[in-house]
């Protein structure tokens, strides 16, 4: 074998080593990315159904998707914010969970349709009578509640997740802009009071439906003109049509007595 030969050949380990470290590294990196995505893209997380709108009612959904490869998650607890207290709480019953809603002691009551509140609800814990939420599952768990704050953007609620293996999971920080907590809280977004829903273009439209001028009046005179002229010239040309019959039929008549006399 020829010196060319061996050089050839050489061992795939010298050559270019920074190539196998990079692609090494590139897997690494990769991995932790999703190492690190896994446990925040599953966190307790609240959508309401439809909107919720400041100072009204809404329901919403306290959502919970199960993370783990080798538990359920068997206890869900959610601690409603203290600084803006909500006077009616009622969660939705869940098949296979028990709940229990508790309240505390208002520093300050408050007003609510003309009756003092004196306690508001602190947290709502369902507990599972059963398996809970599995491996590869999510559950939802519906809660009415209002009146919603006026004077709030939004609505934070800390979730404290437990599973059948004792491990708990807080998921209780709460969301800085631009910056995505490691265990971040379920939040709640409140849209801006809606107005009384009339505009310009709807008073316009309503006014000529009320006044009944306008466009569709004179859409009905000029319908009703065609229909009176349409219905005038039908009549001329049946009498135009009975004139001639009867001229035909004269003109029988005449011819016959012609033939007859001659």
């Amino acid at each position: 074998m020829s010196v060319d030969n061996v050089t050839a050949v050489a061992p795939a380990s010298s050559r270019r080593p920074w190539a196998v470290r990079g692609s090494v590294l590139a897997v690494a990196a990769a991995a932790g990315v999703v190492l690190l995505a896994g446990p925040a893209a599953a966190h307790v997380s609240v959508q309401p159904q439809g909107e919720a709108a400041q100072g009204g009612y809404a329901t919403v959904n306290f959502k919970v998707p199960n993370e783990r490869d080798d538990a359920s998650t068997v206890k869900l607890e959610i601690n409603f914010p203290a600084d803006h207290p909500l006077t009616s709480v009622m969660p939705q019953p869940v098949p296979g969970w028990d709940v229990k809603v508790t309240k505390e002691k208002l520093d300050k009551p408050l007003e609510s349709h003309g009756n003092k509140i004196t306690e508001a609800v602190s947290k709502v814990t369902w507990t599972a009578e059963d398996k809970g939420v599995e491996t590869g599952h999510f559950q939802q768990f519906p809660v009415s509640l209002g009146a919603l704050p006026d004077d709030a953007d939004q609505l934070v609620f800390k979730a404290i997740q437990t599973y059948d293996n004792k491990e708990v999971v807080r998921w209780i920080e709460e969301p800085t802009e631009g910056e995505e907590p490691e265990s971040p809280a379920p939040v709640l977004a409140l849209t801006a009071a809606s107005g009384d829903g009339h505009s310009a273009a709807s008073d316009d439209k309503a006014a000529k439906a009320g006044s009944g001028h306008g466009d569709d009046t004179e859409k009905a005179s000029s319908e009703q003109a065609a229909a009176d002229s349409s219905d005038s010239t039908a009549r001329i040309l049946a009498v135009v049509g009975i004139l001639i019959g009867l001229a035909g039929v004269a003109f029988g008549v005449l011819s016959g007595r012609r033939r007859t006399t001659s």
